[in-house]
């Protein structure tokens, strides 16, 4: 009996080599019956070849043997099979997630491998392209000339299946961002693609730009395969070399990241990249961590970068790329490298479109090249405009090219105020980051009057407040890195009065423990810890620190005498006004004085890194998954660049190996050492559970970070945005729209 995994090469020897007796006869029957019975789990190019060739065989046998009842039926077989196989490639079903239409579902939530889609819709997948694709490409600063979609798409397109329908291209997506250089995570996350994301359950990791995955049994080896024939956005072949070329000439090239980020070591160390052939990259890692995965399906950085374009400016493949660089104007290889990606693993570092607009035109390209769906075509200090990725690796279930969607008009408005009042308008598509819960009301009230629709998911991160142990002001650090002054500033805030006026009473009150949601191994009693309510006792510990009025003017002082006033910078991309302001009174109201002011994400972050802020506030929080691959939240400064930060000195003393900043105190080198053991150690064990508990006990105890209220965000979009299912949560840590596969929404209201 033929086996149900026989290859296509055995087919063909087996209909190939046939000869006029009986036996082989039989064969070429065996085989066409088998094809019959199981032609939906087979590639039908399998089918159409085989039948073919036997209608072939069967024809020359019949003649030759004219009369052979075996000959006769061979043809006859043959011929019934190629009639057979072109019902088999009829078109495929446009299923969506709404209505399967009886197609079982694949191996992952809401899409398909190609070869599994055919399978399971018993079809074979044609492909159509944007009619806009060409026109599209034109305005790509670099790009060729276009080729037909066959030559664009892999050999194996990731199949999307749309949520309600199958869309319609054409389009502008409206978008707000608050700045050029930030808070554009909204607009980010809708063109976003990793090797891996997670489903919008927000529990399953399945691929994307990586077709699979393999660890082997103790974590240490992670084996990625890519798609066939992907390419980058200029029609490059992408390849494993990409990723290599990511890891050991940009992330670790000191050149061009001065420090290596924390995702890219395990257990501080680098990990080595094999390259096999051009679709296999195997990870090696010096520790366990599986949760490496998960930090690919959740963070902003890519894990690749277009060798074949950046490389060109890189000195260790290109020996003239200096004088490469020169002729444009730049110092050496390494500026222009700098210049395209911005010395950060941030992907929307300003443009040279924006960053060196005389040079820009002169540049290969406007931008480097890119796997994501939509691409940066100008830029400007108003805002970006973006075009669809004409190679992107995406189809629907009609085997349409993704996105549907032609372009991304992104407008930069850091004033709150104006922000809402484009939503409330319906000028805007859709937007999450810097929407605040107090600006919900006048959104929902509006929403008829505006055709939008505004959700209130619950966030995982929440409002948070440090202050900065490392201060540059010796006798603030002298204070701030006082425990029990810390402890009089958490018990000071009202949360309770925090979570009624800035959250309508939607939210809970509880103290920061790093993890969000708390894992069931980590006590609850944390949640708690110096939460309440108390000026009583706030006053009492603030006396016993020396922080008393020594002046008679009502403010409490410095011990030195010196007046204590501390200055508290927002930005609405991480902290609602309005709990600033009240924060800011409670602290007032047991004496110790605190102004307040709104500045953008930029002017907060350029300030937090310049160690000048007394007082940083931002979203924080994680879910167990991300500090499974992530270590940042408890390691100095306890977050990236772009979140809340503290202790900036211990994190130089930590990056020198103590040859500069300011040593941290022990709980800090406990909980190095402990992120690292955690991350190894098998999730669900004992060791793990204990390990966990001790980084909350530390970070928690000696209250770094300062929780407010955990409360729910509102979401917004145009009801003209069609596939756009309910979120789960507000999230920046699953990043956005990357769950919910904004790929496939479409705008019901464009030509």
């Amino acid at each position: 009996m033929l086996r149900r995994n026989l290859s296509f090469s055995q087919f063909c020897q087996i209909v190939t080599y046939a000869r006029t007796t009986r036996q082989d006869n039989q064969q070429i029957m065996l085989a066409i019956e088998f094809t019959k019975r199981h032609h939906f789990a087979m590639r039908y190019e399998y089918t159409e070849a085989l039948c073919r060739v036997t209608g072939i065989l069967g024809w020359r046998i019949s003649n030759k043997n004219k009369g052979d009842f075996m000959s006769k039926r061979i043809l006859i077989a043959g011929l019934a099979l190629c009639a057979f196989a072109g019902t088999a490639a009829a078109d495929c079903p446009p299923i969506t997630v709404a209505d399967m239409k009886g197609v079982k579902a694949g191996a992952f939530p809401q899409q398909y491998e190609l070869a599994e889609f055919e399978a399971a819709a018993g079809c074979k997948l044609a492909f159509s392209a944007n009619p806009k694709s060409a026109d599209l490409n034109g305005r790509i600063q670099g790009n060729g000339a276009l080729p037909p979609l066959a030559e664009r798409l892999p050999a194996e397109p990731l199949v999307v299946v749309p949520y309600d329908q199958v869309g319609k291209y054409g389009g502008v997506l409206d978008g707000l961002s608050n700045a050029p250089e930030a808070g554009t995570s909204d607009l980010l996350s809708v063109r976003h693609v990793s090797l891996v994301r997670y489903s919008d359950d927000l529990a399953t990791v399945v691929p994307n730009v990586a077709k699979s995955w393999e660890w082997n049994g103790d974590f240490t080896k992670l084996t990625i395969k890519l798609r066939k024939g992907h390419k980058w956005s200029d029609g490059a072949p992408f390849t494993s070399e990409d990723i290599k070329f990511w890891y050991d000439d940009m992330v670790l090239d000191e050149n061009i990241i001065k420090k290596p980020k924390d995702y890219v070591l395990v257990a501080g160390e680098r990990m080595t990249l094999e390259t096999p052939d051009a679709e296999t990259v195997v990870f090696n890692l010096p520790a366990p961590k599986p949760g490496l995965i998960a930090h690919f399906a959740t963070h902003y950085s890519q894990p690749f970068m277009p060798k074949h374009f950046l490389g060109t400016f890189h000195p260790k493949y290109n020996p003239d790329a200096d004088a490469k660089a020169k002729e444009l104007g730049y110092e050496n290889g390494y500026a222009v490298i700098s210049a395209y990606y911005g010395n950060s693993d941030w992907t929307d570092t300003p443009s040279i479109m924006l960053s060196d607009p005389e040079k820009a035109p002169k540049m290969p390209k406007g931008v480097y090249p890119t796997l994501e769906s939509h691409i940066v075509v100008a830029e400007s200090t108003e805002g970006r405009r973006l075009v669809a990725n004409p190679y992107f690796h995406m189809v629907d279930t009609a085997g349409n090219q993704l996105p549907y969607i032609n372009e991304i008009d992104e407008v930069h408005i850091n004033e709150n105020e104006v922000r809402i009042l484009k939503a409330v308008n319906g000028e805007i598509d859709y937007k999450s980051q810097s929407l605040q819960l107090p600006s919900a009301p006048i959104m929902l009230e509006n929403q008829e009057k505006g055709g939008y629709t505004v959700d209130l998911k619950p966030t995982i991160a929440m409002p948070t407040f440090s202050f900065n142990v490392t201060s540059a002001d010796e006798e603030k650090r002298k204070v701030f890195g006082n425990l029990k002054f810390r402890q009089a500033m958490s018990v000071a805030m009202n949360r309770a009065e925090i979570n009624e006026v800035a959250f309508f009473d939607l939210g809970q009150p509880k103290q920061y423990v790093a993890f969000s949601p708390t894992p069931d191994f980590i006590d609850p009693k944390w949640e708690k810890h110096y939460a309440q309510f108390d000026p009583d006792l706030a006053k009492k510990l603030l006396d016993e620190v020396g922080v008393v009025d020594k002046d008679g003017d009502g403010a409490r002082d410095l011990p030195n005498g010196a007046p204590l006033v501390l200055n508290l910078q927002f930005a609405t991309q991480g902290m609602p006004g309005q709990v600033a302001e009240l924060v800011a009174q409670h602290w007032t109201n047991v004496g110790v004085k605190a102004t307040v002011k709104e500045v953008t994400p930029d002017e907060y972050r350029s300030a937090q890194s310049s160690n000048q802020l007394d007082v940083m506030m931002w979203q924080k929080g994680q879910p167990l998954a991300i500090v499974l691959g992530n270590s940042e939240l408890f390691q100095p400064p306890f977050e990236n660049y772009f979140g809340g930060r503290t202790g900036m000195l211990w994190a130089e003393y930590v990056d020198s190996n103590g040859t500069k900043g300011i040593k941290p105190p022990a709980f800090v080198d406990q909980m190095l050492a402990d992120i690292d053991a955690f991350q190894s150690a098998p999730v669900g064990t004992k060791e793990s559970a204990e390990i966990g508990q001790r980084l909350v006990q530390n970070m928690t105890e000696n209250l770094l970070f300062l929780g407010t209220v955990q409360a729910p965000n509102p979401i917004y979009h145009r009801n003209a945005l069609k596939n756009f299912p309910e979120f789960k949560t507000w999230s920046y840590e699953y990043y956005r729209t990357y769950p919910y596969r904004p790929q496939q929404w479409f705008l019901a209201d464009e030509n």
